[in-house]
């Protein structure tokens, strides 16, 4: 059986560096982490701090230097690219700050590709593509391709998309960062439902304070360290 109280997401001391011509430049530097089934947690910081490599490192798309990663019941870092592709299909939902969307499908297609990757039932998708159509107020785009959409409608059809298949994680990189009031409104409000629909974990990176502060618990990343955002070292 799952223990529905044991972490979801795990890093123990975790070390990132790139390479930046004959430079070794430090990222990440012992980071710990500690996420909760069902809990939300904003992690910010400036630009180059890090905080997209935290994410992309729990989804195992990065390869850590040190330490180790455990998402939904996976080891990341032990685990080879199948598994780790696996994992963010059927595992993981990721809303990335570039969106990558793509040209040749529409916007409906989109938010269903991840269903059909995840072997969801065939016959449920469509419904499931209108539902969050509609709760993102874009409904009447259903039939339209990516290119001739805003960039804040890209970015809720962004958003749709990773928690279409009810992910046991949803990593999200700036999910606010080019909508208005109202639509960054939309887009918490569609987190929140998903989190406290499937007691998914949410890792949402961030420089909106509107959007930490709906979240359960805000740290702060800098010098490659993640501290709470009061400056206490993270759990």
């Amino acid at each position: 059986m799952v223990d529905p109280a044991a972490p979801v997401v795990t890093l123990r001391d975790v070390h990132k560096s790139v390479r930046e011509g004959a430079t070794v430049r430090p990222i990440l530097t012992g980071v710990d982490l500690t996420v909760a089934r069902g809990e939300a947690v904003a992690i910010l910081g400036r630009s180059g701090s890090g905080k997209s490599t935290l994410l992309n490192l729990i989804a195992g798309i990065d390869e850590v230097d040190r330490g180790t990663v455990h998402t939904a019941g996976l080891d990341v870092t032990a685990a080879g690219e199948r598994a780790r592709a696996a994992l963010r299909a059927e595992r993981v939902g990721f809303v990335f700050q570039s969106f990558h969307l793509l040209p040749t499908l529409t916007v409906a297609e989109n938010i269903a590709l991840p269903l059909e990757l995840a072997h969801r039932d065939a016959a449920a998708i469509p419904g499931r593509t209108a539902e969050l159509l509609a709760r993102i107020g874009l409904a009447d785009r259903a039939r339209a391709f990516p290119d001739v959409l805003s960039g804040g409608e890209q970015q809720r059809i962004a958003v749709a998309r990773a928690v279409a298949p009810r992910p046991q994680v949803l990593l999200c990189d700036e999910p606010t960062g080019n909508l208005d009031d109202a639509a960054a409104a939309l887009v918490l409000d569609l987190l929140d439902s998903v989190r406290r629909e499937v007691g998914c974990a949410l890792v949402l990176v961030t420089h909106s304070r509107q959007a930490a502060a709906f979240c359960d618990r805000q740290l702060r990343l800098d010098h490659g360290v993640l501290r709470a955002d009061d400056g206490v070292a993270a759990r």
